[in-house]
């Protein structure tokens, strides 16, 4: 038996590897030299001026009111929670605008694969349009809309009932007391149990050929645990409808007018972008996939969600990454039409303690944290479709 030695590092500028490295440990002190002369001259001159540095300022009295808040919050609260308000109203609207952007990408991007000709030529019409036009006149837009042309509250849209539409925004009925979260809980313990018992039938059905219907189970779960939860959770569950009192509506939910306008520019353009990605991606499985699926008497709608789409995915995954990236950076947008997000509140503090590096160290790094989790989970969901190498 032989082995192998590996060759002694070589000092020398005739050994590639040694070059590497030295190119590599110069440009890494390079920089390393002109971070430090940036720091150190930003400090010297705050310093110089009397400007006060360091995040101690967070725990002082905000002394100003937000408009629309998840979590409690009243001017008397800390600077901190007035920043931890705008977070989390950027993760609602962040969140809400990616599911809804998704599902209406998806379908325009069908639409435009459609034999339609109405449909073909209404899908283009869409796409070509939300893509060319700037996202901020489009906010602006759905604002102005909202604003000036919705009726007022005593001759608001009634669409379906218990849910208006008005120049005070949109009101839905809402659900509340301490049943609620037994309910969701609930739904949430359902949903996880019908993905494993989905994994598990597929992996069943793989081994023995056998096939078996989850749905019964699925409905069963789904109708059952919720009631579980609310039994738990001392079955309080109020339902409160919106309706007109005076000049104005009670009860329900209320979706402000600045956030409903931001949430329809958010998810009219990003899915605009996202159905031309769908496209290319169903375009992208060869014609014989389709031939094939319908030979077998597949209707074409069951080709498309057994056989195409699940192909199509590994095209359609990363630039989509892409889209729901530049759809959370695209919510800062939200302070030009003064729904108070993260950017909104830090402009104001910053205003108000003058330290504005801070503040923005602050959104960098809220908005830097949030694009990576929704990258990695992403890049988690691309690496469980890829192929696998056989």
């Amino acid at each position: 038996m032989s082995s192998h030695h590996r060759a002694p590092f070589k000092f020398s500028w005739n050994n590639p590897e040694f070059r590497a490295l030295t190119y590599q440990l110069v440009v890494v002190g390079l920089a390393a030299l002109m971070a430090y002369y940036l720091v150190s001259n930003t400090l010297h001159n705050l310093a110089t001026r009397n400007i006060a540095t360091g995040f101690a300022f967070l725990e002082r009295e905000a002394g100003f009111a937000i408009g629309e808040s998840l979590i409690e919050y009243s001017p008397s609260d800390s600077y901190a929670r007035a920043i931890l308000v705008g977070l989390a109203n950027t993760l609602r609207v962040s969140a809400v605008a990616l599911v809804l952007a998704t599902m209406l990408g998806v379908i325009v991007g069908i639409a435009r694969l459609s034999s339609n000709w109405l449909i073909v030529r209404l899908a283009s019409a869409y796409v070509e349009l939300i893509r060319n036009v700037p996202l901020l006149l489009q906010l602006l837009i759905w604002y102005a809309v909202v604003g000036e042309l919705l009726p007022g509250p005593k001759s608001a849209f009634h669409p379906l009932p218990g849910i208006y539409l008005s120049n005070r925004g949109m009101l839905m009925p809402s659900v509340d007391g301490p049943a609620v979260a037994g309910i969701l809980w609930g739904l949430v313990l359902a949903a996880v149990t019908i993905v494993a018992a989905g994994r598990w039938q597929r992996s069943s059905r793989r081994r023995t050929g056998a096939q078996s219907r989850l749905w019964p189970f699925a409905l069963m779960l789904l109708l059952l645990m919720p009631l579980a939860g609310w039994l738990v959770g001392g079955r309080e569950f109020h339902l409160s409808v919106p309706h007109r009192s005076g000049f104005n509506f009670e009860g329900g939910w209320a979706l402000s007018p600045e956030l409903f306008a931001l949430l329809v520019g958010l998810v009219t353009y990003t899915a605009g972008f996202i159905a031309e990605i769908v496209r290319a991606g169903v375009q992208s499985v060869s014609r014989g996939q389709w031939e094939a699926a319908q030979t077998l008497g597949l209707p074409r709608s069951r080709v498309l969600r057994l056989v195409i789409l699940p192909q199509a995915l590994r095209v359609i995954v990363p630039p989509t990454t892409s889209q729901y990236l530049n759809l959370v950076k695209n919510s800062s947008l939200a302070v030009a039409i003064g729904y108070p997000d993260l950017v909104s509140v830090v402009n104001t503090v910053l205003n108000q303690t003058g330290q504005a590096i801070e503040g923005v160290l602050i959104i960098m790094a809220a908005f830097m944290t949030v694009s990576l989790a929704v990258s990695l989970l992403m890049n988690w969901y691309n690496n469980r479709i890829a192929l696998v190498e056989r």
